[in-house]
């Protein structure tokens, strides 16, 4: 008996795309790497998100704005290196607009995110700030303070480098997940995002909109250096070793000592279990959670 399968199929480049898929591929970067000694890696080349309250240029109060700050030698995505995969009106506008053609990964650049009227219709773009407004990523960063920076393109390396997606996925399926993971992905999020990290197997719970449910970085430290701290019979490994050699305070964290007093707590002849370090401002497990808390 044979089977015949009608496969529709539709131009890619018909498909617009969203507000959140700007978003996403500005906040992400180019993701690659195979070897640990690549520093894309270790999320050294990926984009800084950033919330602005002052114009990094003339330094005067704005309304609070995000920008994607490229630094040089960090690679832009395909969204920028390809205006197509924007989708119409999007790639006009960037374009036209917003003038991304002229970014330069060698220089680096500043984006961001807007809305523009095409042939009558809205649709979000993206604006290169360097040739707009005379940013400078340097001038940026400087400007909003490593209190406003967040490093999630830098995390989503980290997340993909450790596997989280073998066991999460990052895409609710079209079933109760809605009540409880939140809502599905639109097909139009997605353009100029590489690699997805949708995830195949799901053995923990969606991630995509983790950030909504629990937005405590306290919470996560916890879960992320030995998620029994959270979740007594959780089989999440721990990823105590993106804490890196130091934490916070630039003292050596000791991992031996740790672990005997948490034993020590397992085993009741604590009260209390010991503290989790505070980590390092360019540590992993900085980005990592960053990258988590960006899943809004």
């Amino acid at each position: 008996m044979f089977i015949t399968l009608v496969m529709p199929s539709f131009n890619i480049f018909s498909v617009g795309s969203t507000a959140l898929a700007l978003d996403k591929q500005l906040t992400y970067g180019a993701n690659s790497g195979f070897s640990f000694s690549d520093p894309r890696l270790r999320g050294h080349a990926a984009p800084t998100k950033v919330l602005l309250n002052k114009d990094p240029a003339s330094g005067a109060d704005m309304d609070p704005v995000y920008a994607y700050v490229f630094r040089p030698g960090a690679p832009f995505p395909s969204g920028i290196k390809h205006p197509k995969v924007l989708g119409a009106g999007s790639a006009e506008l960037s374009v036209e607009q917003g003038k991304i053609h002229e970014a330069s990964e060698t220089q680096g650049a500043v984006f961001l995110v807007k809305n523009g009227d095409y042939e009558g219709k809205s649709y979000p773009y993206i604006e290169n700030a360097s040739v707009t407004h005379g940013w400078t990523p340097d001038a940026v960063l400087t400007a909003a303070g490593d209190a406003n920076a967040h490093y999630a393109g830098s995390g989503k390396v980290i997340f993909v480098r450790e596997g989280c997606w073998w066991c999460h996925t990052l895409l609710p399926e079209q079933t109760q997940d809605f009540q409880y993971f939140g809502a599905p992905p639109y097909l139009g999020d997605f353009n100029g995002e590489s690699p997805t990290a949708f995830g195949s197997d799901r053995k923990a719970p969606d991630l995509l909109h983790v950030g909504s449910r629990n937005s405590s970085k306290e919470w996560m430290m916890m879960h992320f250096f030995n998620p029994r701290l959270v979740q007594p019979h959780s089989i999440m490994p721990r990823f105590d070793y993106l804490w890196g050699e130091t934490d916070a305070n630039g003292n050596k964290i000791n991992y031996a000592g740790w672990r005997r007093e948490f034993l020590e707590y397992r085993r009741g002849e604590r009260v209390t279990p010991p503290e989790v370090p505070a980590y390092a401002s360019n540590s992993e497990i900085r980005y990592l959670i960053d990258f988590v808390l960006n899943l809004k």
